[in-house]
């Protein structure tokens, strides 16, 4: 078992709703012997399942860490765009290949727009995580190159995290003279990427895409559903990765 399933193991147990799992089931154990605190873990976990698995909450959540928009073009120009994997859509069978997935598609169709605006070469950074033998850096390139028609420069395909990402892309560029780079991945991702790339050494102009927009809110907002969930689930596993590089960055 290699080090990046054990540690979203770990994480799983300490997000939702593995923590609250967790916490509901210690509060039903506690039921028969201490009722009042037994039903009130459990009432707890049930309600913050629900709360965080709405809408209305996970938006308030994302749009809590997401940094406000700003156009990467008003900034002084960056030398090169950087392009954050987001995962793979594994043996996809109407590709006949893995490719990316949802998340890695979003950042690459806003790496293409910015590619064909700035003219910048593209630096893409995903490994293989889970041991695939195909990395998200390769089925990043083929998707800008042989869909978007946008040329890829360079790929790092051997990191594990965005810690990784930034260190390594940064040996990357380190060579080519680069220093200045537009940053491309998720608004909710931006506060802890950027963090570790400019720790890496990079001056960073943020490039953020898919923030927590919405039409209108309705009632549906306050009804549970999974997505939700995952969005709730994503701001806190963000908040957990920040405190975790913090303290990694004090240690070291």
């Amino acid at each position: 078992m290699n080090t990046w399933v054990i540690t979203n193991a770990i994480a799983a147990w300490l997000l939702v709703p593995g923590c609250l799992l967790l916490l509901g089931i210690f509060g039903l154990a506690r039921v028969s012997r201490h009722p009042r605190s037994g039903k009130a873990l459990l009432a707890i976990s049930l309600a913050a399942l629900w709360l965080l698995a709405t809408p209305w909450v996970a938006r308030a959540l994302r749009q809590n860490i997401e940094p406000a928009f700003a156009d990467p073009l008003a900034a002084a120009p960056a030398q090169a765009i950087i392009v954050l994997g987001g995962g793979q859509y594994h043996h996809a069978p109407e590709y006949g290949a893995s490719t990316v997935n949802e998340a890695s598609l979003a950042r690459l169709r806003y790496a293409a727009h910015l590619q064909r605006q700035t003219g910048k070469p593209v630096l893409v950074s995903g490994g293989a995580p889970e041991g695939s033998p195909h990395t998200e850096a390769t089925a990043m390139k083929a998707v800008l190159e042989n869909e978007f028609r946008v040329p890829v420069a360079w790929m790092e395909s051997a990191s594990n995290n965005t810690l990784e990402n930034a260190r390594l892309s940064r040996a990357l560029l380190t060579a080519q003279g680069i220093n200045r780079v537009y940053l491309i991945t998720h608004a909710w991702h931006m506060p802890r990427a950027r963090r570790v790339f400019v720790q890496a050494g990079f001056e960073v102009v943020p490039a953020l895409t898919y923030y927590a927009t919405h039409f209108r809110s309705t009632a549906l907002d306050f009804m549970p559903n999974a997505a939700a969930l995952g969005d709730s689930s994503r701001v806190l596993h963000e908040l957990l990765g920040m405190l975790w590089y913090r303290l990694k960055s004090i240690v070291n």
